[in-house]
Parts: C-alpha cells; structure tokens; sequence
C-alpha cells in the first residue's frame, strides 16, 4: 500500500512538470511591443538592405482594464533600413524596450515604386519563413512611401490602428470598393504563373490631376475629392500584380467588375452604383447590384482560336428614380429597362476583359483555374501555356439580369399633375 502510495505522487509530480513548463517561457502582455503593419519601401542608402516601417499598436489603450493606460497614445511608429523583416525586429530594440512580436500582424504596407521593382518579390517571400506571420494579413500597395503613408494616416475616430484597418478592409469588401488581397493569394498566383493579382491601393495624398465632374464609380485612390474634418488616407481601386510585380491599377469600377467576373472572389454583399436611365438622357438609376449564382463559362480550347463563353447572372433592385417613370405600369416598360441594364454591363465587362487581353496578356477573373480543368495532364495545360493564348482569345459575354424589387415606395406620383 505504501509503494502504491509512492508509486502515485511519483506520477502526479511528473505530471505536474509536464503542465507547468508550457508556462516557463511565458511572457505578459505589458513586455510585448504587437506590431500590427509593416511597411516596405526602397532604401535610400542601399540597394540591398529595404526601408522597414513599424506600426505598434497599444492593447491598453482606450480601455477601462489599461488605468492609465487610457491616456497613452494609441500606436507609436518607427521607420528605419534593414536587410529584411526579420532580423529588424532586434534591430527596433535599439529603441523599442519591449519584444516585437508579429502575432497581432495584419497588414503588409509597400511602396508603389517598391512593388513595381523586379526585386520586390525577394524581399516579400521572407514572409513565409517566420512562423508568426500568418498567410491571412493583407498586402496593401500605397502612392507613397510607406513611412509616409503612416505619419500621414491619422483616423478621428477609430485611433486603434488594429481596429481601424479591419474596419476599413470589411467595409472595402463588402460594397466592393477594394479587393480580399491576401497574403497566401498573392503567393499562389504568383507561383501559378496565369494569373493576375489584386491588391489594395491607398494613399494619403490627393493626386493633382484630378478632373472635376469625374464619374464617382471611375476612380481609384487619390482621386477622391470631399470637403470636410476627417482622415485624409483613402482606400479605392486595386494595385495589378503579373508575375510578383505590379503593373498597373484598376479603378472602383473595374475592381466591382472583377468581382462580379470571378468565381474565386468572395462577392460583395452590395454594389450600390448608377446606371443610365434609358427612358431619360437627363437622368441616371441608382441601383443595387448582386450576382446571383456563379457565372457560366463554357469554353472551346480545343480549337485554333479558344473561345469562352462567361454567362454572368444579375440580379438588380432600382433605388432611386429620378425622371419619375412608373416601372411597375407595364411589361413593355420593365422590359426595356431590363434590356438597357443588360446592354450597359454587357459593354463595360466587354472593355475590362479587352484591358486584360490587351495590356496584361492574362485576367484576374480565376478563369485559368476553370481552363485547367479541360485538359488531362500537366503537360498538356503547360504547353498550352495560357498567358501567351489568352491575348487571342475570342471571349463573350451574356448578362442575364433580374430585376427586384423598385426601392421601398414603387409607385411615384405623376409629376405633370402636380405641378398642373
């Protein structure tokens, strides 16, 4: 009974030593400095070392658990030169007193000049050796340097750089306004070699050559313009990566495109936009757009000249009605605004998909991804070899749009009987 005994608080001791050396190395929260963006810029001193932005943002603060934490500044930020990210978060203890940690790391900032280098891509696949970086952080392109772009950026409201970005990112998804632009995406693609990929773009500055009465829809970062007392940063449009480089950026417009082009894309949960009226010239139709289902596409591949057929399903809820034509009075009437929606869309998917076949020789639509599926072996889908063949392609478009509901109010007084 008493070796039993022995036997027993030997095991429970072992035990107890197993448990509690996870908390060995342990470290507070207060002995941590989270960093939540890198920024990646040129270096002005060598072509081999990169210019390293840190975003450090302050857990305790705006919070009732932080005491006087809640009179701290929100975030602190550092800009320095390092041969990458990695080994610059020893460097930053030079002056930061606490351990950088990636844990909280949600965003990749890179200068637009930096994107467009062909050695870019060396610098952004060191973050797929440390393992705090997780493959979900988004990869931002701005105008600017990012040092820059981060002493600019200066939120009223939401002063949580963590909380401000993920706002601004979920709100950017879901009207359509910016693409997904993660971090594992970019590598896929990238290393697929058929694809293009998007990226969020930003910036804190107004470009100056702006043009007044331009189409709300038709702009992309720097090119909004608005009076008033708030944060001056702006996230509009996508940054175009071919091969790991960036070469080009799409507007509002063409990034809802895109979307609305793609299978692979999450879909937005709204796109509010206008469109022409047709029974007006003086007039446009503010209208909701969602896809309904996936699109269609057939495609021939087996012939000289490939062609794809995308049948994209439409569903569309008319919001506003400024030239007070009565759509519910007739078929006819229903009809012809069904088939003026139909034409528009038509045209504007049209010219995106010439853009990608003309001036990037690929799209960012996934389509590769459906083509791959028409042939047997590798080999064979490489010899194809979609950039080179997707130029040339005949490629068709079928909207088929459905209309919902004409806002909350359908009907709309006669306005020649109130103003008799």
């Amino acid at each position: 009974m008493s070796k039993l005994r022995t036997t027993g608080k030997i095991f429970i001791i072992i035990l107890l030593v197993f448990i509690l050396s996870g908390c060995m190395d342990q470290t507070e929260v207060d002995q941590l400095a989270y960093v939540v963006a890198i920024g990646l810029g040129k270096s002005e001193e060598d072509d081999n070392l990169v210019k390293i932005t840190y975003i450090f943002a302050n857990p305790e603060s705006g919070t009732q658990a932080g005491g006087s934490g809640g009179d701290e500044p929100p975030q602190e930020t550092i800009s320095f030169s390092a041969t990458d990210f990695i080994t610059s978060r020893s460097l930053a203890n030079a002056v930061i007193a606490k351990q950088v940690t990636y844990d909280l790391l949600r965003l990749i900032i890179v200068s637009e000049d930096f994107a467009k280098d062909e050695d870019f891509i060396r610098w952004i696949y060191d973050a797929t050796k440390a393992m705090e970086i997780r493959r979900d952080i988004r990869l931002l392109v701005s105008q600017e340097e990012p040092s820059v772009f981060v002493q600019n950026n200066q939120p009223k409201l939401d002063t949580r750089p963590h909380q401000y970005f993920e706002l601004m990112f979920n709100r950017g998804l879901n009207t359509g306004t910016v693409p997904p632009s993660k971090l594992n995406r970019f590598f896929r693609i990238t290393e697929a070699d058929a694809n293009l990929f998007l990226s969020i773009y930003a910036t804190t500055e107004l470009n100056d050559d702006t043009k007044e009465n331009k189409d709300p829809d038709n702009i992309a970062a720097g090119e909004f313009e608005f009076e008033g007392e708030t944060n001056n940063t702006q996230f509009a449009g996508s940054a175009v990566f071919k091969e790991g480089i960036m070469i080009d950026t799409l507007t509002i417009e063409e990034t809802r495109l895109a979307f609305l082009l793609s299978n692979v894309l999450q879909q937005p949960d709204e796109i509010l936009t206008s469109l022409p009226d047709p029974f007006t010239d003086e007039h446009y139709l503010t209208v909701r757009i969602r896809r309904e289902s996936n699109v269609d596409l057939k495609m021939n591949l087996d012939k000289t000249k490939p062609s794809i057929l995308a049948t994209i399903p439409i569903s569309i809820e008319v919001m506003t009605n400024h030239g007070m034509t009565d759509f519910t009075d007739s078929e006819k009437i229903r009809q012809t605004l069904e088939k003026s929606f139909e034409d528009t869309l038509t045209e504007k998917f049209d010219e995106l998909i010439k853009k990608t076949q003309e001036k990037y020789s690929t799209e960012p639509f996934g389509w590769s991804l459906v083509a791959r599926k028409e042939f047997l072996t590798i080999p064979e889908w490489e010899s194809f070899d979609w950039m080179k063949t997707y130029p040339n392609m005949e490629i068709h478009t079928d909207v088929r749009v459905d209309l919902e509901k004409f806002g909350r109010q359908t009907e709309l007084p006669s306005l020649d009987e109130m103003r008799d």
